[in-house]
């Protein structure tokens, strides 16, 4: 991701920001080292701030897509006047200092900063927040666990097996745990279709692991007693499960229905 732009707010976050470029790559911003005061550079205080707006707004059009470590309302005063049109403008992804939340802020779909907060938040262990009409009345959330080498058709088959009736367009995210982030298959799966991949950490699953169907297969090789049921479910918070685990030809999928 070269053509990405990761902005610092303050120097706290460079853990954090560093972290980040070395899963995704980008360029780091530092504004406070050329943060000036009269002669002297200063640390960030509300001089600082607008300082720094200025810097952000003279580099805005230099990056196709932002990462952003800082308050959403820092982020806003930021993107001031300079927002023009979705099909142009750079996407934004806000990251707060703790690493929670990466929130698509601006150009979601057509700039892509909702698959950017995926892979900021699948980077970091954050939670993706997308706030856009079009996924937010997709209802369906779709935990997968896989074999090592299956192909994406057989994670295709399994999906709209699981699904019955219900259609792909109505699936919000596909959920799987670290262990299988970097699976080709399932991200071949996930290209085709034009889903997002939400990862989980391991530990986040083996605390909640609601399952069904214990795998005796699954506990001796990840070491807990399922992957698509607890991922779907931690994934959806006001889900309900509504295909348990099924399970095709080395893949499971389990589906979860938000209620409203």
């Amino acid at each position: 991701m070269s053509d990405c732009g990761i902005w610092l707010v303050r120097p706290e976050s460079e853990a954090l920001a560093i972290a980040l470029q070395e899963q995704l790559g980008g360029v780091l911003y530092r504004p406070w080292l050329h943060t000036i005061k009269g002669d002297q550079p200063v640390a960030p205080t509300a001089h600082a701030a607008s300082t720094q707006k200025q810097q952000f707004a003279a580099a805005y059009r230099q990056h196709a897509q932002w990462i952003m470590i800082a308050a959403s309302g820092i982020a806003v005063r930021f993107l001031d006047g300079l927002a023009q049109d979705k099909h142009s403008d750079p996407a934004v992804v806000v990251l707060d200092e703790a690493g929670r939340y990466a929130i698509s802020l601006l150009a979601g779909h057509e700039g892509g900063a909702n698959r950017l907060a995926y892979l900021v938040a699948n980077a970091i262990g954050a939670v993706p927040v997308i706030t856009t009409a079009t996924e937010a009345l997709k209802p369906l959330v779709v935990g997968i666990g896989c074999r090592k080498g299956v192909a994406a058709g057989q994670i295709a088959a399994a999906v709209h097996l699981a699904l019955g009736e219900r259609q792909l367009s109505e699936v919000r995210e596909i959920v799987t745990i670290d262990l299988k982030a970097n699976e080709p298959s399932l991200l071949e799966f996930c290209d085709q279709h034009d889903l997002p991949l939400r990862v989980l950490a391991s530990a986040t699953v083996a605390a909640r692991p609601w399952v069904t169907k214990p795998s005796d297969w699954v506990l001796q090789n990840v070491g807990l007693p399922g992957v698509c049921e607890p991922c779907a479910l931690i994934a959806s918070t006001r889900g309900k499960l509504i295909v348990p685990k099924t399970a095709l030809d080395g893949v499971a999928v389990a589906v979860v229905e938000d209620t409203r």
